[in-house]
């Protein structure tokens, strides 16, 4: 079916909230491109969001999954259990890292992951509370739609969120938030709303994903460590789209050497097959009593074969190296469109999760999140899928696979250059 065909059924049977605006349907893809149903080549700067920091269709996880479906697709592990699972617990005990000897529950997707983290921390603790940040995203079930720290689009439309969830500012200078306001915020919200007494765990991102690509500094994420300690929190480190590789360390948090209690991850976990996992310090991965974890699907034969892989691409082919690489080119070329164009501002990464902002006034940081949604836009009609995000809708992600070819990053970083001369007139030095 062509993508007109394939429009027409979407717009008859599925429902508008799960719907994609786009109008072009992926039919295969390699590496950094995707072919849509009419045959036309697309360069792939979002990896579906976040999911693909090795590339589509790598051809050692193929072969895993090809090689898994000869042998088990499902018999639910806690039914009967199975080799990929206990060999990716052990993997990921090995590289996450947490306090102490870890333990891993696996799951199905990041929102999963962070449901289950918050379980184990009341379990943990017999607190119930939890904080989070603002900007922060975490998922599209009640509990993390409550702990996001933005309403639209995702809890605006499904009526009240759960309790006990408190928010807490996220240090971004750029915004007007400094690391000390942040701190004196997140410890006027221990004093006003969530005493330490009841309160199990500080979730937070150590990048802010959909919040706007925001690094936390390292005397922050040391001073949180700190007053989870004092207080007997457990503190849970959100890796969903800054782990496996995206930041140059497997993890974002290895950058600031601290050791969080807990750790979630899913997206690049397994290339695009679905699977999260809950990493976490061993006494309080066991607090909860038997078959109290778990579900269906979670950690599935396929997932697990899938997941084995990426691990091995990753000792193998330098992917650290690859997205650190990466992140260099990026940076030098936003410094370029920085000086280029007056719309470009704040351009950051921390190896290949890296970011711009769109304003519309560069001395006052304006957002200009119109601007944002029509470079996506055109971007898309040349032949590249771009993402936005941010708090306040300005913020340009990217989230091209490391493993991106040269040419093809070039051709790509092209098109948006493009597009802005398009929307905004000539750079300024032109």
């Amino acid at each position: 079916m062509n993508n007109a065909e394939l429009n027409e059924l979407k717009t008859r049977y599925v429902a508008k909230g799960a719907a994609s605006p786009a109008t072009a349907f992926a039919d295969r893809a390699e590496n950094s491109l995707i072919w849509d149903a009419d045959g036309n080549r697309i360069i792939d700067f979002a990896g579906g969001i976040g999911v693909l920091n090795i590339g589509h269709r790598h051809p050692k996880v193929v072969q895993a999954v090809k090689d898994q479906l000869d042998r088990v697709m499902h018999t639910c592990q806690t039914v009967m259990p199975y080799e990929g699972y206990v060999k990716v617990a052990e993997k990921l005990s090995q590289v996450t890292p947490v306090r102490g000897h870890a333990k891993v529950m696996l799951a199905n997707s990041g929102a999963e992951a962070l449901e289950n983290a918050v379980k184990i921390a009341r379990a943990a603790t017999g607190k119930n509370n939890v904080i989070c940040f603002d900007g922060g995203y975490h998922g599209r079930t009640f509990m993390t739609m409550a702990m996001n720290g933005k309403v639209a689009p995702y809890a605006g439309d499904f009526g009240s969120m759960p309790g006990n969830v408190f928010r807490a500012p996220y240090p971004v200078p750029y915004h007007g938030v400094s690391e000390d306001e942040a701190l004196r915020g997140l410890k006027m919200t221990l004093k006003t709303d969530a005493n330490p007494r009841d309160t199990a765990a500080i979730v937070l991102e150590p990048v802010l994903g959909e919040g706007g690509f925001y690094p936390a500094p390292t005397s922050f994420l040391k001073a949180i460590r700190e007053i989870c300690d004092e207080h007997g929190m457990l503190m849970i480190i959100d890796e969903v789209q800054s782990g496996f590789g995206r930041t140059g360390k497997m993890f974002a948090i290895e950058h600031s050497g601290v050791e969080p209690d807990i750790i979630t991850m899913a997206k690049s976990m397994a290339d695009g097959m679905p699977i999260s996992a809950v990493v976490g310090t061993d006494k309080h991965m066991d607090a909860s009593g038997p078959n109290s974890l778990g579900g269906t699907y979670t950690g599935s034969p396929v997932s697990c074969a899938a997941t084995l892989a990426v691990l091995e691409v990753f000792e193998q082919e330098g992917i650290l190296e690859k997205s650190q690489a990466l992140g260099d080119k990026l940076a030098k070329r936003f410094a370029q469109w920085q000086q280029d164009f007056d719309c470009v501002d704040n351009g950051r990464n921390m190896g290949a999760m890296a970011a711009i902002d769109l304003v519309s006034d560069k001395a006052k940081h304006t957002p200009d999140a119109d601007l944002a949604a029509a470079l996506c836009k055109k971007a898309r009609a040349k032949g590249l899928i771009l993402l936005s995000c941010g708090l306040y809708g300005n913020t340009i992600r990217f989230l091209m696979p490391v493993t991106i070819e040269d040419d093809i990053l070039e051709e790509g970083l092209g098109i948006i250059e493009e597009s802005l001369k398009e929307l905004v007139g000539q750079p300024a030095t032109a």
